[in-house]
């Protein structure tokens, strides 16, 4: 055993064996024997084992069923590495929770109704000649026809999209070879509009059909005003393929429910299920996308139903655009093989798989070699005259994958729990595995594109039972991983998935994705687009208008800016939020206590909240993600007053119960506090008259709006000395508080007049500076940084000239801080400010062009 354990694990790592393998082989040999593991549970370990910092061959999208969401994992680690939001509101990325992703949700309400959940079950991924292309992901709906745009930039759902004719759907979503459209088939018929019909008249009145989203791949998104639907029979229509290669331009969807049967168990009626299964065979659709696109740009041949158009059958018939051929009963799959040349459907009903060739099917057509026509007039062809053969594969067979060996599938077998691998061609089964429990769809790697890779298949198991400890009745499912790349399938591992049901997945080479890792400073990622509350720092501001509360807030490591607000109990309170961090990975989230909102912004993401503040008293808010050392530390205060009710002054009553001595402190303690403010005050008002502030009416008028504050004080200052002589201390104290509030208000205006002024007389920034200017502001660096002041990190005025060779040491510290913690100098303001500078990962470009404005500043530092 020792010698084949240590050949089994080094041909599998790739290693030699030698002394240090021996001598490990001994600690994995004890590990065997505690744990009952054999070499081959070694072998498979070790194809799986993805050791900390390697990264997946494959990322695979699933399906998240019942939860309305896409789970995304790994291969060959199977480790889960994102939920994607999409029909559900999902707490932790504030989808469904802000505002932005609360626009993306309600685009899925129905006919007024707002819809909050979702049943996922087939996602598709963009392609380009039938190949993925990593850029845009596809989702349906099943419980409400719906399809849902992912875009493969950022993870982030985009669109949502209602069919307006449809009342289910399970044939979605479904790409054509170059993402022309979006494939979505009905499910269970109904009537394509919205009134009342008797199900007595379900031939007459009630329809299936397939609708082709017009997809936009310049926008991202799909153009509903140019999609349409093609009528099918109410036959019930189920998955669907899109022809490539020498089928391109043809889509194929199977369909249960030929009898057409309609029920009635509750009136002593076989039930749906016997009903619907009657007949030897349903019927696959056959239908040519490219002519009915055609078909639907004139109007008519189309009827308008809910603002949609509809091609009925009769045109599509009349146009050679639509038929039906035989396939075994109850199918749960159509697989269109690599080369367009093969279409492959299994009957859950049936042993056998039927590979209809798509030769045999075009000269059919072309021959109108009809074996009949369905009561609705459409074609049928000869099943036998189509077909490329049969091969018996077990029990319940359902989907089907493609590798890159010529011929060769993998197909999944409900009844028998396991995987078949066979040749479509030579009609030969090659290889059985089994798997537990129940196989529903399979998930080759780009097994379902034009350039299948192999390597693996994913079995996604309907059911778990014993694979896993016991958490209650409701088991999680079982997506197995299975090795094909050998002449015999080796199952490798389970993946429990509690999130669900997941029911389908696609898989992409993750060398074909590209996300990005921070967002332009105040994009939308909703709309990818600048956000219209995009704050930077010192943009900070509360605004009022009537019961109308506006905060533009910006997030930094650690703290939010504003630190406190206050609004009248009613008033709507809307808050933008800036995340001006631009290091990777450096999420903050955003929540006010008791008012049921979150939000997750992203490095450069601004999102927005909007509440009604209903509750009256002190609510904290904080950043939900752990963000750093000063995590806790990074909140705030909203609060809410009641304005029709009359507060008493904690200050007050603590007043009352001082002694004169005590009093007379806390007045002085005011006055000091006041007389500092004032001197602030004063060396404002003598740099403007210094630098004619007259000369700048712009300035002048925000000086007149201090100067307008300022002259209230004298009246509160008289009121307090008269308290003063009057010997009341308690109203002296009130009136020196009042004269802090006019002071606060004047200083605020006057250094907004200073700052407008130092503008207007500073040397003219170059391009250069100018472009420095905005990095250094949308970088994040003036969140902890303010020229000509001392804030959450030191001035840097002058910084150039602290260090020797000033600019080569500033641009080292900004591209690489981290490098720099232990220099005596840094590791001293990390001390004082108890705060890292972070890496910002800014370019060479920006570097230089902050390096520039630095220099600006300096030029112009008496100013500052």
């Amino acid at each position: 055993m020792k010698s084949l354990a240590s050949k089994l694990v080094a041909v599998a790592l790739g290693i030699t064996v030698s002394a240090s393998v021996a001598l490990a082989d001994s600690a994995l040999e004890k590990v065997m024997k505690e744990r009952g593991l054999s070499e081959i549970d070694l072998l498979a370990a070790a194809k799986t084992y993805t050791p900390t910092g390697m990264h997946d061959k494959y990322v695979v999208f699933s399906s998240g069923g019942q939860s309305g969401q896409v789970i995304v994992y790994g291969v060959p680690s199977m480790r889960i590495i994102k939920y994607i939001a999409v029909f559900t509101p999902e707490p932790w990325q504030g989808y469904g929770y802000d505002e932005d992703s609360k626009k993306v949700l309600r685009q899925g309400n129905i006919r007024g109704k707002e819809i909050n959940w979702g049943d996922t079950h087939h996602p598709a991924l963009s392609e380009v000649d039938g190949k993925y292309d990593g850029k845009w992901l596809f989702i349906n709906d099943k419980a409400n026809p719906r399809i849902a745009v992912i875009d493969l930039h950022d993870f982030e759902t985009k669109q949502i999209v209602v069919n307006p004719v449809f009342k289910s759907e399970h044939g979605g979503a479904f790409v054509t070879p170059n993402t022309d459209y979006i494939l979505e088939a009905a499910q269970y018929a109904a009537p394509l509009d919205n009134n009342y019909h008797p199900i007595e008249e379900y031939k007459e009145s009630y329809r299936g059909g397939v609708t082709f989203w017009k997809f936009n791949k310049d926008t991202g998104r799909i153009e509903e005003k140019n999609s349409f639907t093609l009528e099918m029979p109410p036959y019930m229509q189920d998955i669907t393929d899109a022809g490539k290669g020498a089928s391109d331009g043809w889509g194929f969807t199977n369909s249960f429910n030929a009898e057409m049967y309609t029920g009635g168990i509750e009136k002593g009626l076989p039930p749906f299920e016997a009903g619907m299964s009657r007949f030897d065979t349903d019927f696959l659709h056959v239908y040519n996308w490219k002519i009915l696109a055609k078909l639907a740009e004139d109007p008519k041949n189309v009827k308008i139903i809910n603002d949609h158009r509809v091609i009925p059958m009769s045109v599509a018939v009349a146009n050679n655009a639509l038929f039906l051929i035989p396939e075994p009963k109850s199918p749960h799959g159509v697989d269109v093989s690599p080369d367009g040349k093969y279409i492959t459907v299994c009957g859950k009903l049936d042993t056998h798989a039927s590979v209809y060739s798509w030769e045999k099917i075009q000269k059919l057509i072309k021959d109108k070699d009809y074996a009949g026509k369905d009561p609705y007039g459409i074609p049928i062809l000869d099943m036998k005259k189509a077909l490329h053969g049969q091969v018996e594969l077990g029990l319940g067979p359902l989907h089907n994958q493609y590798s890159p060996v010529d011929g060769e599938i993998y197909t999944s077998l409900y009844v028998d729990s396991q995987v078949v691998k066979w040749n479509y061609k030579d009609l030969k089964v090659l290889d059985k595995v089994n798997v537990h429990y129940n196989i529903g769809h399979l998930a080759g790697m780009e097994g379902k594109s034009a350039d299948p890779q192999g390597d693996f298949v994913i079995a996604l198991n309907k059911l778990a039972i014993d694979r896993f400890t016991n958490v209650g009745p409701l088991h999680p499912q079982n997506h197995q991983l299975i090795d094909i790349k050998g002449k015999k399938m080796q199952l490798l591992y389970d993946m429990p998935l509690p999130l669900g049901e997941p029911h389908q997945a696609v898989s992409i080479r993750a060398s074909k994705l590209h996300p990005a890792v921070r967002y332009k400073m105040g994009t939308d990622s909703k709309t990818g687009k600048i956000h219209p509350g995009k704050t930077l720092a010192g943009e900070e501001r509360i605004e009022r208008d009537g019961k109308n509360v506006t905060v533009y807030a910006t997030f930094v490591r650690s703290h939010i800016n504003p630190e406190r607000f206050t609004v009248n109990k009613g008033d709507t309170v809307t808050i933008h939020m800036t995340n001006l961090e631009r290091a990777e990975d450096e999420t903050h989230g955003f929540t006010v206590s008791q008012h049921g909102i979150h939000a997750s912004l992203e490095p450069g993401e601004t999102a927005t909240v909007k509440f009604v503040a209903d509750l009256e008293g002190v609510f904290p808010y904080y950043c939900t993600e752990f963000c750093s050392a000063l995590h806790l530390e990074m909140m705030g205060y909203m609060m809410v007053k009641d304005p029709d009710k009359k507060y008493t002054s904690a200050k007050k009553l603590k007043m009352k119960t001082m002694s004169p001595e005590q009093l007379k402190q806390e007045y002085d303690k005011t006055v000091g506090v006041n007389k500092a403010t004032d001197d602030v005050i004063q060396s404002v008002v003598k740099f403007l008259k210094d630098n004619k502030f007259g000369d700048y009416p712009a300035v002048a008028a925000l000086v007149t709006d201090a100067l307008d504050q300022y002259g209230k004080i004298p009246a509160q200052k008289k009121l307090s000395d008269d308290a003063v002589a009057a010997g009341d201390m308690d109203k002296a104290i009130l009136y020196e508080g009042m004269i802090w509030q006019y002071m606060v208000k004047t200083a605020d205006a006057g250094i907004r007049a200073k700052d407008m002024l130092v503008r207007k007389l500073a040397t003219k920034q170059s391009s250069a500076a100018i472009a420095g200017e905005r990095a250094f502001n949308e970088g994040g660096c003036s969140g902890c940084h303010v020229i000509g002041k001392v804030s959450s990190g030191p001035d840097l005025t002058g910084v150039l000239s602290r260090h020797e060779n000033g600019e080569d040491w500033v641009s080292k510290f900004i591209k690489h801080p981290e490098k720099m913690y232990d220099d005596p100098y840094v590791k001293a303001m990390i001390d004082h400010f108890n705060l890292k500078m972070p890496n910002q990962s800014m370019s060479d470009q920006e570097v230089k062009d902050i390096i520039e404005y630095m220099k600006w500043i300096d030029e112009n530092a008496n100013l500052f």
